[in-house]
């Protein structure tokens, strides 16, 4: 008998090991997808976009030994990064397609939707050079790359052990109206910095209307963040780690908050606020991502436990 045990314990320890090592991937490729975009946007504010004039090489080479500065170190690492980025995408979509019969039937559909976002981001990094910055395409760069970043959160996310309480009742809907509306706002942000509003509207009142509508557009996913964690903390017995991100969300809102309006006092010229207001807006979507995540789960377990008693 105990020997029979024994044999389900490994063999069900052997089904783990996949999902186990998937998950690592999937947290691994997430931080370097935060420091691709911390480093994008330091490119962008110290106009090292066209640091290499070609692409996919920088001056005709793999590392341009000769013509290396800081301006070329950016955005040659920030297509390193970028590469190693891809060749994990890859590794992802392989390992989940080859162990399918051990993992969640939709993961393996997930993973190809990541590979997809980011070849089509490679695509638009491409672009971005070949059409000199051309703003559309710079915005749409950022606006996939916060797509990838969000669909990894959300694989690694669902794959995390977790047992939910069952007292999260609309929190997951409130969670997912706030990550919506900080990502459209993310793009809003990104089209001020592609398009230099701020310098164009302060310098000749040019543009204005872009820059004061991502000043406007703050408030729906304000109202949306702040919302979601009065609600937490009006939740009895609610998970800890919804409470955890929740207050997480609220702290990141509020120090995002005070960057942006330092970045417009100081007009942009200092290059590692605005780094700073980019990287940690892309951490407070991710939040807002992991929490709603999360908390669907919750609400599911609670709904199977309603039917079971049933």
């Amino acid at each position: 008998m105990s020997e029979f045990v024994l044999q389900q314990n490994e063999a069900a320890l052997q089904q783990q090991k996949p999902k186990e090592m998937i998950r690592r991937l999937v947290w691994k490729m997430c931080i370097a997808t935060l420091i691709l975009m911390a480093i994008g946007s330091a490119t962008r504010v110290m106009n090292a976009g066209l640091a290499c004039p070609d692409w996919p090489l920088c001056y005709g080479e793999l590392v341009p030994a000769k013509q290396m500065n800081f301006q070329v170190f950016l955005e040659w690492f920030h297509r390193l990064d970028a590469a190693l980025i891809g060749i994990s995408a890859i590794a992802l979509f392989g390992l989940s397609w080859w162990h399918r019969r051990l993992l969640p039937f939709w993961l393996p559909w997930a993973s190809t939707f990541a590979l997809f976002l980011i070849v089509f981001q490679g695509i638009l990094g491409g672009l971005t050079v070949t059409q000199l910055l051309r703003f559309d395409i710079v915005t749409a760069h950022l606006g996939t790359a916060l797509l990838f970043f969000s669909t990894l959160l959300i694989i690694g996310t669902a794959l995390t052990p977790y047992k939910g309480t069952g007292t999260v009742g609309k929190l997951p809907w409130v969670g997912l109206a706030a990550a919506v509306l900080v990502y459209l706002q993310s793009l809003l942000g990104a089209l001020v910095g592609s398009r230099w509003a701020l310098h164009q509207c302060l310098g000749g009142s040019q543009l204005c209307s872009v820059m004061y509508s991502h000043i406007a557009g703050l408030v729906p996913p304000t109202m949306a963040t702040l919302a979601m964690v009065f609600i937490c903390w009006r939740t009895p017995a609610l998970h800890p780690a919804l409470r955890r991100l929740a207050n997480m969300a609220g702290a990141l809102l509020i120090l995002q908050i005070l960057l942006g309006v330092a970045t417009y006092k100081l007009h942009l010229q200092v290059e590692p606020l605005t780094v700073s207001h980019q990287a940690i807006g892309a951490t407070l979507l991710g939040t807002l991502v992991a929490f709603t995540v999360l908390a669907l789960r919750d609400s599911m377990s609670a709904e199977s436990l309603v039917l079971s008693a049933e």
